[in-house]
């Protein structure tokens, strides 16, 4: 590695995307990573400045553009300052999110509570 360059899995450890650099040199070796569109199958790797990556995070597709090196894991703020979002992701509970339609529903909609049943049963007939 030259002074312009920085192996993959300790550049998304250093901007803080994963909690270990165990767990990105992974991502690497899985080839799910992306440096400029081509597939990543080694966590060495070199990024420099400019370079575009692509991985999965979670349930997303991060895309980002490489700002700066960096030289440390540093404290969040000095991290986001490594990167820019170029596909920032929705907003959670906003449109898109299938958790948000699944929790609303209308009054009275879904499975009836007991007083329903015994009402429905008064209506039919079926005294006990």
């Amino acid at each position: 590695m030259t002074a312009d360059s920085l192996r993959v899995d300790r550049w998304l450890w250093f901007a803080r995307f994963f909690k270990s650099r165990t767990t990105a040199a992974k991502l690497c070796a899985s080839g799910r990573v992306r440096v400029n569109g081509t597939p990543v199958d080694k966590a060495h790797h070199a990024v420099r400045v400019g370079d575009v990556l692509t991985f999965p995070q979670g349930r997303e597709i991060r895309v980002i553009e490489i700002r700066a090196l960096g030289q440390r894991r540093g404290p969040a703020p000095e991290a986001q300052t490594l990167y820019a979002d170029l596909q920032p992701p929705l907003p959670r509970g906003g449109e898109g999110s299938a958790k948000a339609d699944t929790a609303r529903r209308e009054r009275g909609a879904g499975r009836p509570t007991k007083a329903d049943r015994r009402a429905i049963d008064r209506l039919r007939g079926n005294m006990e």
